[in-house]
């Protein structure tokens, strides 16, 4: 049997509606959520991280309001995972554990003790697990100690139908584009370790803002573009250009392809026009080797 999961990232949703370059945040998310509407069979929703850009408590709710319509409708669950942006006592508030099932409540069978928000739930026999990679005031990413200890203890036991593994940060790069060395998981080896030989059939992430593949340590890895925007790797590898086109990626799990990664482009006539330019020498986070 086949399980889909419709796959969000980087909504970047705040408490005016708009981000910091003045992008409509709502419209954005509407947009892809409305485009997406014919897709079939959807299992889950999924959003890895970076749900509101100022970190509030109004952005979260904005983006909650918006795809547990969309997963209501459905009648299926809708998970989330922490990002660079987030806030984690407003992303609590809001989302608890992370795992809602369609009609909003809390969906998790467990949690991990302490500040980050990691949890993990079954649909279907297939066991979806949230990591938080956020460090507050950083744009990378790690996994603390408790975490990867957390995660081995699940995984010793394989799920009846395989694991999947949502977080922020990627483990994978692209090395022509210094942000994208700079930006990602920055401890993906000891994930690797972690998850290799074990159930787990892909690795689903955002951040980047574009669509990468990969893998670590054997596994698929699929990092989703952004809702907000995208990054367009065609500019200079020193410069970082935002465009506008909200997107999101279908993955389907079981079958002969699987896992299988599909993308969904908004109907957005601005789709392309740049937001942003950013020269990453004005960014002091960048390792310059």
């Amino acid at each position: 049997m086949g399980f889909r999961i419709l796959h969000l990232s980087d909504t970047h949703v705040t408490a005016s509606g708009f981000d910091e370059y003045g992008v409509n945040t709502i419209s954005a998310l509407e947009r892809i959520l409305h485009d997406a509407r014919h897709v079939q069979d959807i299992d889950l929703v999924l959003v890895t991280g970076d749900v509101a850009d100022d970190g509030s408590v109004e952005g979260c709710l904005g983006v909650r309001e918006r795809v547990g319509a969309f997963a209501e409708r459905r009648a299926v669950p809708h998970v989330y995972t922490t990002g660079n942006h987030d806030d984690r006592t407003a992303f609590a508030e809001v989302f608890g554990s992370g795992h809602l099932d369609h009609r909003g409540d809390q969906y998790a069978d467990a949690k991990i003790n302490g500040p980050e928000c990691a949890a993990v739930s079954m649909r279907d026999g297939v066991r979806i697990v949230t990591l938080d990679s956020l460090i507050p005031g950083q744009t990378h990413g790690r996994l603390s100690t408790a975490q990867l200890e957390w995660l081995a203890g699940l995984l010793a036991e394989p799920a009846p139908a395989g694991t999947v593994i949502a977080l922020h940060h990627p483990p994978v790069h692209v090395s022509t584009s210094a942000f994208v060395v700079a930006a990602g998981l920055h401890d993906a080896a000891q994930l690797g370790a972690i998850i290799a030989g074990t159930d787990v059939m892909a690795v689903l992430c955002g951040h980047y803002h574009l669509q990468l593949s990969g893998n670590l340590a054997g596994i698929p890895v699929w990092v989703t573009p952004g809702v907000v925007t995208r990054i367009d790797l065609t500019a200079p590898g020193h410069l970082v250009r935002g465009v506008k086109g909200a997107s999101a990626t279908v993955v389907d799990l079981g079958g002969p392809f699987s896992p299988a990664f599909h993308l969904l482009h908004a109907r957005d006539p601005q789709a392309g026009q740049e937001v942003y330019l950013v020269d990453t020498s004005d960014l002091p986070w960048i390792r310059r080797d």
